[in-house]
């Protein structure tokens, strides 16, 4: 649902973000990775009224950007042999080869070989990895996607790999399109599957509502643990 306008508020010093739509019922989120507060608000409420809904949730949101504060991240990547680099879930120790091949990546083992030039820079070697990650997660959502579609019953028109800062995916329902995280490729394949379910499921049920939870119930019955998984892992820095 398109956004009509965005206005900015400040309560007890947190900033918050208010998205106006026309939508029915007013939604509060907390998001990673910093805790940024985010408002989805019907077009006829005003500041003043988001204001008084921030103040009777405040000590849940506080709760919440507590826990995103203290929520482990891994130090800054210097792509360089023996760091630590994550896919679908394990632990891998990057093994930088210079030489003249072709820029690559091979799984190997317990390591990740990645092939570059003498003087290659830290951001290239980063987009290197981010490739491989793009081609193997899309290879894993390739044989999900129809898997989910027929456990719901439902079809979408098409879907897209992305980087994504606040979300692990999202639904445009009237497009049947779904956009899920880049991030998703280090993430063990039960949390790839719970997205993938998640945003299949925003087709049946727009709003996460009871009847969104008892729909995930039926198809995903360990979702919340997935969650609590996704959410309590390590965060980029």
């Amino acid at each position: 649902m398109n956004i009509v306008n965005t206005s900015i508020i400040n309560v007890s010093n947190i900033e918050i973000q208010i998205d106006r739509k026309d939508i029915k019922n007013l939604h509060v989120g907390v998001y990673p990775p910093y805790g940024r507060v985010r408002v989805a608000s019907p077009l006829h409420i005003d500041d003043e009224a988001v204001r008084l809904a921030i103040i009777s949730r405040l000590s849940w949101i506080k709760k919440q950007k507590k826990s995103f504060e203290e929520q482990p991240r891994q130090s800054k990547r210097e792509m360089v042999s023996g760091e630590s680099h994550y896919f679908l879930g394990k632990r891998y120790l990057l093994n930088v080869i210079h030489g003249n091949s072709k820029y690559k990546i091979i799984q190997n083992h317990s390591k990740l070989e990645l092939y570059v030039r003498d003087n290659t820079s830290v951001e290239n070697k980063q987009k290197v990895l981010n490739k491989w990650y793009r081609q193997e997660l899309k290879k894993e959502v390739s044989k999900l996607i129809p898997k989910c579609e027929k456990l719901i019953n439902v079809k979408i028109e098409s879907y897209e790999i992305k980087k994504m800062r606040t979300k692990w995916g999202s639904c445009n329902i009237e497009n049947k399109k779904i956009l899920l995280n880049l991030e998703l490729a280090k993430k063990p394949i039960e949390c790839i599957e719970y997205i993938i379910i998640h945003e299949l499921v925003h087709l049946l049920e727009r709003h996460h509502n009871e009847n969104f939870k008892n729909l995930m119930d039926k198809f995903n019955p360990n979702w919340r643990e997935r969650r609590d998984e996704l959410n309590s892992g390590i965060l980029e820095y």
